[in-house]
């Protein structure tokens, strides 16, 4: 290993400094360390976050690793932090929403859920990553199938899809 000196404080230092959620094998990689070892320094580095005072935590997200604050810090970082400058208006939600819980899901069947057209609305989606195309459905005129991301994970907060909270007996027309 290339960094056998402080291989805990350059874990720590990758997890800091990136944007995206590191992957087991990225920093084993990295590190030049077997996944084994990779994974058991990251448990210790994650256990000293957890079991102390500190502000920043070390979540799985999206299937990769990433450091962020605490959520019970929130309030002191919203008076400080400028919310997005571009939140994603209502009726996208409503689409994001339909296409997570009902994926893999066309274009119509969105419509007909929500009753209106949705094309400008899956533009917006793509653009922000939050969706993809991830392939065609049998049948005439073979329409795109739609489904989220892993970006879409990280706007959330998931680990993964099984982590999206139950729908409620109202909210059925989304399954």
């Amino acid at each position: 290993m290339l960094f056998a000196e402080k291989p805990k404080a350059i874990l720590e230092c990758l997890l800091f400094a990136t944007a995206m959620p590191l992957s087991i094998d990225e920093i084993a990689s990295v590190l030049e360390l077997s996944l084994e070892e990779a994974e058991e320094l990251l448990f210790q580095l994650m256990r000293e976050y957890n079991d102390s005072d500190r502000g920043l935590q070390i979540t799985l997200l999206a299937e990769g690793y990433q450091m962020g604050t605490k959520p019970q810090y929130a309030p002191y970082l919203e008076k400080i932090c400028r919310p997005r400058s571009n939140p994603l208006s209502k009726p996208a939600l409503e689409t994001l929403a339909i296409i997570a819980y009902r994926q893999p899901i066309t274009r119509t069947e969105i419509e007909a859920i929500r009753g209106v057209r949705v094309e400008h609305l899956l533009s917006t989606l793509i653009e922000r990553d939050l969706i993809k195309e991830i392939g065609r459905k049998e049948g005439p005129g073979r329409p795109i199938l739609y489904g989220t991301t892993s970006e879409f994970l990280i706007y959330l907060g998931l680990k993964s899809l099984e982590d999206l909270p139950p729908l409620d007996k109202q909210q059925d027309g989304i399954r």
